[in-house]
């Protein structure tokens, strides 16, 4: 049987597909929000450098964000798009209004200053230098008599 689709999706999975009441313990993941911000992270000898993929979001939309150790990327989008004919009148509307975000742990010892940024053809890329390592001091342990 046929069923419709948009953007490679069938319109029918919402309605009858992964149903989770609990009873699964496999996590329940939305095949869209898979395909949202998908990020690249490689490691060199200074820094990690990451990709994230912001596909029709412009620099204006994305906003970076270090709080407790955390670096939060959050991306908002609305577009309006309205066609009319010769008098005037409306003979197409649509709108559109979304946002996502993405937070990844990069710890304590970070700065704002620390962080470079640069948003270019949807791809937004991010460097995080190498911090030092601080070793853990040994336990001491006193002697119980």
């Amino acid at each position: 049987m046929y069923m419709p689709g948009v953007f490679g999706e069938n319109l029918m999975d919402d309605l009858f597909g992964d149903f989770d009441y609990g009873w699964n313990s496999k996590p329940v993941q939305n095949k869209q929000s898979a395909n949202l911000m998908r990020t690249d992270i490689k490691e060199n000898d200074k820094a990690y450098e990451m990709a994230v993929e912001l596909p029709g979001y412009k620099k204006e939309d994305v906003k970076l964000e270090l709080n407790d150790g955390y670096l939060k990327i959050s991306a908002t989008h609305n577009d309006n798009k309205e066609e009319k004919d010769k008098e005037g009148r409306i003979i197409r509307r649509e709108r559109y209004s979304g946002s996502m975000q993405r937070s990844f742990y990069v710890g304590d010892d970070f700065t704002p200053q620390d962080i470079e940024a640069k948003f270019e053809d949807g791809i937004l890329k991010i460097d995080l230098p190498k911090k030092e390592v601080k070793q853990i001091e040994a336990p001491k342990y006193i002697e119980i008599k």
